[in-house]
Formats: C-alpha cells, structure tokens, sequence
C-alpha cells in the first residue's frame, strides 16, 4: 500500500484489501462487471466482484480466468439464488419461451408488438441459461473450483453454499433488504451482511438506507455489515460508516466507468439522467428492480399486463434486449442503476474513481470532525 491514503476498517482485514470498498456484481449479461473493471477496482485496493447472474457456468469460468489475468488481488463473484421459482418453469430458455408463448400469450405479443413499433427486427438470446436451481448449482460449482475469496449471494439462501465456500478458504457475503433478510442470512451462516437500501439499483428492496442500515447492524451483531445503494462519493460512505457499517458496496458509482462494458446509450442515461427518473418496478426480471425509466417500461406500465414471475419475465426481457442492442435501438434497452445516478456527471476510469472515493471520505471525516465540537 505504498504512496497510498489510508482508509481502514475491519473489512480490509477480513477481505485483505486496502479499502473498504466493493464493487458490486451487477448482472446484465456480464457486461456491467468485465474482468477489466473488475481488476481495476482489486488494483486500485478495492474488492472487485464479477456479476454471474444470467451467464453460462463455462462463461463465468472465462471470466474469472480473465481476471485473474489482469491481478493477483482478491476478487469475488455474484450469483443469483432461486427465490420462490415457478416449479413448473421449463428448464432451458427455448422451451420456456414456448411455454411462456402458451402459458403467457399476451406478454410476449406485447414486446413484439413494441419491437415491430420501433422498426425493430426480433432477435432471440442463444444461450440457453436461464435461472433455475440446476443452472444455479453449475454456477457455483464453477465459482468453487476457480481462485476466487469471495461469494456473494445476490438474492436467496446460500445456506447451501456455505460450507462448501468455508472449505475452500472463502467469505460468503449475503446482500439483504430487511433487517428479518439479515437475520435469515446470518442464520445461513454468512460471513458478512451486505445491507442493501430502496435508493440502489436493480433488484432491490422497499427500506431507505438511514433506516435500514442500523437496524440491520443492530439485528445481526457481532456479524459486520457492508452498506449499499445511494453512495457515489465520500460523503455517502461516511454517512454509511457513521451508520455502523464496516464498508460500502458500490454499483452504479463505476457503472459508467471506462472499463465498463455496458453500452455507451445506457452510460450516457445514466450521466444525464436524474434521480426520480430511476424507478423500481418488476418488468425486468419479475422481481423488483430499479431501472431508468425508458419508453419500452412506460409501455408495460400502460399495458393493463401484470409482470410474470421469474424467470420468465426475464427470458421476454433479455429477447428484447437483444432485439434493441442488434437494431442500435438501446435507448430502449433494460438500464438498471440506482437513484445516485443523479450525482454522477461523467466518464471515469475506476482507478480514478477509487481514488476519488478514498479522498472524498478520508476529507469528509476529517471535515465532520473540524466542525463538530464534542466534548
């Protein structure tokens, strides 16, 4: 850590890393977390963190081969655990399509009926990895055998997963909306709680982070919590810090990072866009989910349809996003990003972006004690 700020807290020691700053594992396909970004958080002292959801186990093996190309520091990964699946849900992505298309007929002619209204030919997604508990446990196989320190379950149970991670030297960490979610995640045996706030984007819950962080704290201590959503600068991990958590878990602040593979369309809305225009709703994956609120969602919205649960929502959604994303269409592309997007105005690359993380918090501590005369 030569030449470096010094900003430490238990996490660091935990995770030995020099910061406590996570990246979180967004999902979109791979595209939010590449193994550039990655490895630029890990460099920069950080814990970068791939997001697997929606990948093929052999992809999420890539991807970590990748990284470790790129460093030698610790690095971790982000599964999504099946969470009340339909048990009837066909286990590939063209036989769900063809079950959603009998079961579910009105959805998926609505999203071709927005396809053919913006000039837009249909493509469909060629893997057939959809979220079940089979495709699930191949994931976290591959995670397993591969040189990663971290787990971290996105959403679910991981009770599962835990002594199978224990073993092989890694920290379970398991992301919570509720102070009830935490206590069922220490309970699973976690190592560490991420405490995840209504303001963060994609899949999220309905607490505010200044209520939500200490009372997840106080539920499950002397098991540490790590804050997210609605951070972007040293001022919000300080208020996190002061909240009780050991660190912070950072999505949308380095999703318009240099290294970031999302497209550029979806990057700019985020750099323009304002706060109130990120609004959660289920048109994503079926579950709850904070996105920029384009015109595709507005259609859903005034459709009169109700959202299907996951996974099929998902399977119509990424068909889009494919169909969108060939035709160069993408700003009707799926974009999720949290509230904080409202304060972010730029492109950065991460390493600046970790350093200006770092810098902000160590002046905002030193300037919360320069103007708060206690005694």
């Amino acid at each position: 850590m030569s030449g470096r700020p010094k900003l430490h807290t238990r996490l660091c020691d935990m995770l030995e890393i020099d910061y406590p700053i996570m990246l979180a594992g967004m999902g979109s396909m791979g595209k939010a977390t590449p193994p550039a970004l990655v490895a630029a958080v890990s460099n920069s002292g950080g814990m970068g963190v791939i997001g697997g959801a929606g990948l093929e186990p052999e992809t999420i093996r890539q991807k970590i081969r990748e990284t470790r190309k790129l460093t030698d520091k610790p690095i971790g990964v982000d599964l999504l655990l099946p969470v009340n699946l339909d048990t009837n849900a066909e286990p590939t992505r063209t036989t769900l399509r063809q079950q959603i298309e009998r079961d579910y007929p009105k959805h998926y002619a609505f999203m071709r009926e927005q396809l053919e209204k913006h000039g837009i030919a249909e493509v469909q997604v060629a893997s057939e990895t959809v979220v079940s508990v089979d495709q699930t446990r191949a994931q976290v196989e591959v995670v397993l055998e591969e040189d990663v320190q971290v787990f971290a379950a996105g959403l679910g149970d991981p009770s599962w997963i835990v002594p199978m991670a224990h073993e092989k030297g890694m920290t379970v960490v398991g992301l919570v909306g509720s102070p009830r979610n935490a206590e069922r995640q220490v309970a699973a045996g976690c190592d560490i709680v991420v405490a995840q706030g209504y303001e963060a984007g994609g899949h999220t819950g309905k607490i505010a982070n200044f209520p939500l962080i200490p009372q997840v704290v106080d539920a499950v201590s002397p098991i540490p919590v790590v804050a997210a959503g609605g951070m972007a600068d040293g001022r919000g991990i300080t208020a996190a810090l002061s909240l009780g958590a050991i660190g912070v878990w950072l999505g949308t602040a380095f999703l318009v990072a240099e290294e970031g593979e999302t497209h550029e369309e979806n990057k700019q809305q985020i750099i323009d866009g304002h706060s109130q225009q990120f609004d959660p709703q289920r048109w994503y994956s079926g579950k709850p989910s904070r996105l920029f609120g384009n015109d595709y969602i507005k259609a859903w919205e005034a459709s009169g349809l109700q959202p299907l649960p996951m996974p099929y929502q998902r399977v119509i959604t990424d068909d889009f996003n494919a169909s969108v994303a060939a035709a160069d269409k993408l700003e009707l592309h799926m974009n999720p990003a949290g509230q904080i997007a409202g304060m972010i105005t730029e492109h950065k690359p991460a390493k600046q972006i970790m350093e200006e993380l770092v810098s902000g918090t160590i002046a905002t501590l030193e300037g919360v004690r320069d103007t708060v005369d206690v005694g």
